[in-house]
C-alpha cells in the first residue's frame, strides 16, 4: 500500500545519501597549491645559515613538510625575516604568505591592525630574556637602567616582556634612552659600548663567553615574564585549503612528538649547535625546563590567557590599534583533526588559566 510516509523517509535517505557522497567526494578532491609560502620571524644563524630552533627548526630541518607534500610535487617556500615579526606582518599585508610561526605582540598587533588570520597552535613557550652589559658596566641590575642607553627589538615579541621586567622594576621603557636594534645588531653594539645595556635572547650569550658582555638578569625564575610563539594561517588559505591545513599540523606535531621525549635532548642540542650556539650555553638557556611542556602546540586555557594578557597590554601601551579577543582569534579545529590522525590526542597535558595541568580527560 502507497504510504507518503515511506515515500518522504525514502527521499530524506537519498538525499542524505547524496549529501554524504558530496561530502566525500569534496573531501577527496581537495589538492594543495602547487606552493606553501611559510614565513618565520628570525633570521637563520650559523655557516652554513641555518634555523633549529623548537619545533618548527626541527620540521625545517628534518624536512618533515617537504616529506608529507612530496607525493603532490608541492614546494615549501620558506621565508625567514631578518626584521621579526614586523616584517612577518608586512609579508602577510602584501599577501606573501600563507602560514606564518611568529612571537604573540607581533601577530596580536597585525590582527588588531586588521591582518585577517588565525591562530591554530602553539609553537615555543618560555623563551628567555637576558639583560647583558659590557664587563666593565657599573649597571648591576634592572634598576640601575634609568637614563641609560638600552637596546632591542622594538615591535617585537621581546618588547612586552621587557616592560613587563622594566614594570617590575619600577620603571617603564620611557625612564630609558631606546635603542631600536635587530638581533644580530645587538652584540655589536654592546661590544662596542654603542649602547650601555641590550635585551636579548639567548644569541647574547656567547659574548658572554668571550668575556665581552656580563649577564645581570635573565627570567629563568619568573614565567611571568615569557613570551609565547604561534603558527598563524591566513583566513583565504583555512578556508580554500582546510585539509592541507590540516596536514601542515600534522607534520609539525611530528617534531613537536620529537622535542617531547628527553632521550632527543642530546641529538636537539647538536640541532641548536649548527646556529653557532655552544653546547653549554644551550643548556644553560633550557635547564629545569620540562621538554613535554616545552614542546606542546596545545592553545590551552593557560597559553591564551598569556596571549589575552599581551593583547590587553598591547592596547595600554598603544602598541596595538584595538583589542583582540584572543579566544575568537584561536581556531584549534585543526590541531584537533591533525592531534587524531597523528594519535596523540590527550599527548600533551591541558593546563588552566593558571598554568596548573588538569587531570586527564
Amino acid at each position: 500500500m502507497f504510504s507518503f510516509h515511506r515515500l518522504h523517509f525514502a527521499l530524506q535517505r537519498v538525499a542524505l545519501a547524496a549529501v554524504t557522497v558530496a561530502t566525500l567526494a569534496s573531501a577527496q578532491a581537495e589538492a594543495p597549491p602547487k606552493i606553501i609560502h611559510i614565513g618565520i620571524a628570525s633570521p637563520q644563524f650559523g655557516s652554513p645559515p641555518a634555523y633549529t630552533v623548537g619545533p618548527v627548526g626541527v620540521a625545517y630541518t628534518k624536512g618533515f613538510l617537504e616529506q608529507e607534500f612530496k607525493k603532490e610535487g608541492v614546494k615549501i617556500d620558506w621565508v625567514f625575516f631578518r626584521g621579526a615579526g614586523p616584517a612577518v606582518n608586512e609579508a602577510l599585508t602584501n599577501d606573501q604568505l600563507d602560514f606564518a610561526f611568529q612571537g604573540d605582540l607581533p601577530s596580536i598587533v597585525g590582527r588588531a591592525g586588521g591582518l585577517k588570520t588565525r591562530l591554530i597552535a602553539l609553537s615555543g613557550t618560555r623563551q628567555h630574556v637576558y639583560l647583558a652589559v659590557p664587563p666593565d658596566s657599573p649597571i648591576k641590575s634592572v634598576k640601575d637602567l634609568k637614563g641609560k642607553r638600552v637596546g632591542f627589538s622594538i615591535g617585537t615579541n621581546i618588547q612586552m616582556p621587557v616592560d613587563r621586567i622594566l614594570a617590575a622594576n619600577g620603571l617603564s621603557e620611557r625612564d630609558l634612552r631606546v635603542t631600536n636594534l635587530s638581533v644580530e645588531g645587538l652584540g655589536p653594539a654592546l661590544s662596542s659600548h654603542g649602547v650601555d645595556a641590550v635585551f636579548s635572547w639567548l644569541q647574547i650569550l656567547p659574548l658572554r663567553e668571550k668575556g665581552l658582555a656580563r649577564i645581570v638578569f635573565s627570567d629563568h625564575e619568573n614565567a611571568a615574564f615569557a613570551c609565547q610563539a604561534g603558527l598563524l594561517v591566513t583566513d583565504d588559505f583555512a578556508r580554500r585549503y582546510p585539509q592541507t591545513t590540516t596536514r601542515v599540523l600534522k607534520s609539525l606535531l611530528q617534531a613537536h612528538r620529537w622535542l617531547a621525549d628527553p632521550a632527543n635532548q642530546d641529538q636537539y642540542l647538536a640541532l641548536l649547535a649548527r646556529m653557532g650556539y655552544p653546547e653549554k650555553i644551550l643548556r644553560e638557556d633550557l635547564a629545569g625546563e620540562d621538554p613535554l611542556l616545552l614542546a606542546s602546540p596545545l592553545l590551552s586555557n593557560y597559553t591564551l590567557t598569556l596571549y589575552q594578557n599581551v593583547a590587553d597590554e598591547a592596547v595600554r601601551l598603544k602598541l596595538a590599534r584595538n583589542r583582540v579577543d584572543v579566544k575568537q582569534w584561536a581556531d584549534t579545529s585543526f590541531l584537533d583533526a591533525a592531534l587524531q590522525q597523528s594519535q596523540l590526542s590527550g599527548f600533551w597535558p591541558q593546563l588552566d588559566a593558571s598554568g596548573r595541568k588538569l587531570a586527564a580527560q
